[in-house]
């Protein structure tokens, strides 16, 4: 994986495992507290990109933390994949607060059949 990076407009990153197996990539994000329809994905070349807005609605307006380690917010996730996965066949779900996102290998080239040119006597 050549990088992933915090944008400007995020306000935090979240935790997030990226592995492969036989079946390809698996990229597997931390987002307790969130609904699915509140994550964007988007894909462009190689680059992935995950953006969302996790709110903070249990805690009390005038509270006074003695530790503050959740993060909420807008937040931002940006990775470059390496090469030879299909970002355009990926698949994503969200499931007791983790995006799951599968990435398969591209597929080799399919045997072709190898047809002959006719060479025309051209002018």
């Amino acid at each position: 994986m050549s990088g992933r990076d915090s944008a400007a407009t995020g306000g935090w990153v979240p935790n997030t495992d990226v592995y492969m197996t036989d079946a390809g990539l698996v990229i597997k994000v931390e987002l307790a507290g969130m609904r699915s329809e509140n994550l964007e994905i988007t894909v462009e070349g190689n680059r992935l990109r995950i953006c969302g807005d996790r709110p903070d609605t249990c805690r009390a307006k005038k509270a006074s933390f003695l530790v503050m380690e959740i993060n909420y917010g807008p937040f931002e996730s940006t990775m470059e994949l390496p090469h030879g996965y299909d970002l355009g066949q990926a698949k994503a779900s969200y499931l007791n607060g983790f995006l799951r996102i599968e990435v398969p290998p591209i597929a080799p080239p399919q045997n072709q059949k190898s047809t002959k040119l006719t060479i025309s006597d051209g002018q």
